[in-house]
């Protein structure tokens, strides 16, 4: 009898197995999402069981992330669902790959109420019509060791850049390492930063916008953050190791990272996040950083396209959602998850509230149109290296040359 049992079991996983059906999805950054993935597949497989999800290499960031699916769509070669940047999605969505999303959100009954605020699938919202399902949203912020601040005499997180340097040189009187500050991620969101901080973005109407006043504030105020906190040309992740090793003692970067500082902290002392300094006050405004899942599929097959879709939904909404949020330190651009499941998590972890508490100031991560977006985001992330690195010193000179290179990669006016 018990022989018979078992081979019906058996019997009944093949069929099960015969009739899964599978999917391919891709992002970026394994060593910040991998553990985000693993925490949501044990729900999702709880609930989809037929639907096996196939996870591709995972792409280094949001730049390579792109590129990779413009290549993947020349060879016929998409994944089902690719999570790209928020400021990636406009090229995609141009060139026809990335594909409205508004046949399936017809077809569901409770789509308003699974969550989803209207300002966050404005972020994904092209020509009127949803493409995408923000899966993660970031603000760059401040993190700090408060016991290297409190060795080096400063009794308070700074506010604005000039207490940041200040801090900077009390904390180097101290013999440790006072500061990064995060020039060199992705998309050049850091300069965004400090344009929106004063109210205005790096293109205004497809044209260049930092060729100003608020331009040449934002390369000054990098030359005096570099220069004046003897700031190393560190990689994202040999700065992100330092800090938490507690050898640095502020750490500018998105609130992606918090979850990857608090489990990979030395242990003996404190972290503190707090909001992202302004240039005098508060900011004026911050990019929304972070992530947006895509329907990329070719793929003919209904229930392989359903199951896609079944999968893009769930990891956007409800507890999908909130894993981003106990996982790392983004905030889950989804009510059901922030206010209903979530409703007690920001009291015991304060040091990822901070960015909840800059929702805010959120604007437009810019992307740069045309042909050539990905190239100016090179030029200025070159330009800014130079400043780094010290090969650039006059900031009205680097200016100049910025707003000529970038003026002659952006689309003409009128062509």
């Amino acid at each position: 009898m018990k022989r018979i049992l078992s081979i019906a079991a058996a019997a009944a996983m093949l069929s099960t197995a015969a009739q899964a059906v599978e999917i391919e999805v891709a992002y970026p950054y394994g060593g910040l999402f991998g553990v985000t993935y693993e925490k949501i597949m044990e729900d999702f497989k709880k609930a989809h069981p037929d639907i096996d999800v196939k996870f591709r290499a995972t792409y280094e960031n949001y730049e390579d992330g792109t590129n990779t699916v413009l290549r993947e769509s020349v060879s016929g070669n998409l994944p089902d669902i690719t999570m790209q940047g928020l400021n990636r999605q406009a090229i995609l969505v141009e060139k026809g790959i990335a594909q409205s999303l508004e046949p399936f959100i017809a077809k569901e009954a409770d789509f308003a109420k699974d969550g989803y605020h209207k300002a966050m699938l404005d972020l994904s919202t092209f020509g009127g019509a949803v493409h995408g399902l923000p899966f993660s949203v970031s603000t760059p912020i401040g993190y700090y060791n408060m016991d290297i601040l409190k060795d080096a005499g400063v009794d308070k997180i700074p506010a604005n850049w000039d207490e940041v340097v200040d801090a900077c040189q009390k904390i180097k009187a101290v013999g440790k390492d006072p500061m990064f500050w995060g020039w060199n991620i992705t998309g050049n969101w850091f300069m965004q930063a400090l344009m929106w901080s004063q109210g205005e973005p790096v293109l205004k109407a497809g044209k260049v916008n930092f060729g100003g006043e608020e331009g040449l504030r934002a390369l000054e105020t990098m030359q005096k953050l570099f220069r004046g906190c003897e700031m190393r040309n560190l990689s994202r992740n040999d700065a992100a190791k330092s800090f938490a090793a507690g050898e640095i003692g502020m750490f500018f970067w998105s609130t992606s990272s918090v979850g990857t500082i608090e489990r990979t902290k030395a242990e003996g002392w404190t972290l503190q996040t707090a909001p992202f300094p302004g240039m005098t006050g508060a900011p004026k405004a911050l990019p929304a950083g972070g992530n947006a899942a895509l329907f990329v599929s070719t793929s003919k097959d209904p229930a392989r396209r359903e199951a896609a879709w079944a999968f893009l939904k769930f990891i956007t909404s409800g507890t999908g959602a909130a894993a981003v949020a106990e996982t790392t330190g983004y905030v889950p651009p989804n009510r059901a998850a922030n206010e209903i499941i979530l409703a007690d998590f920001y009291v015991r972890n304060p040091n990822k509230e901070t960015a909840v508490k800059q929702l805010p100031l959120l604007s437009e991560w810019v992307a740069y149109p045309g042909e050539n977006g990905l190239a100016i985001t090179q030029v200025i992330y070159d330009a800014i290296e130079r400043i780094v690195v010290g090969d650039a010193d006059d900031m009205k000179e680097l200016q100049e040359e910025l707003v000529e290179e970038v003026t002659a990669l952006l689309p003409q006016q009128g062509s």
